[in-house]
């Protein structure tokens, strides 16, 4: 049965949220983004920003570069969001620019679960089994 309360994102949101998206990936690569705070080059890949129906939140989903110090990063990037929205905005005209809220993408965590399970010698076993 298939749930038709699911509202999928209109071409709007998904357009901001690509521009977004590239905006943010061209911040970061300009000499990686530096928090003058820690006094830490924060590197990270940003796998997609989600746009609220309004247009007025945006989701950034993140993962440091090689998963390593997650937290520490995420919370890196919360408080220092509104830095981010300015610089943001000088490359992305809108009427009014969405607050970011960053979260982890677990994606890329999943994906290596995945893998790891489907190389284990004894479910490689059981593919070669059901394949002949």
């Amino acid at each position: 049965m298939v749930n038709n309360n699911i509202k999928m994102p209109s071409q709007r949101q998904l357009k901001v949220g690509e521009e977004l998206r590239h905006a943010l990936s061209d911040i970061f690569v300009r000499g990686d983004f530096y928090d003058p705070d820690t006094r830490e080059t924060i590197t990270v890949t940003i796998s997609e920003v989600s746009i609220s129906p309004d247009l007025a939140n945006a989701t950034v989903y993140v993962m440091p570069l090689g998963g390593k110090n997650t937290d520490k990063t995420v919370d890196h990037l919360r408080r220092l969001s509104p830095r981010i929205r300015g610089l943001i905005s000088k490359k992305v005209h809108l009427r009014r620019m969405p607050q970011l809220y960053f979260k982890l993408d677990e994606s890329f965590i999943r994906a290596s679960e995945m893998s790891e399970l489907l190389n284990k010698s004894t479910v490689k076993m059981d593919i070669e089994r059901e394949s002949e």
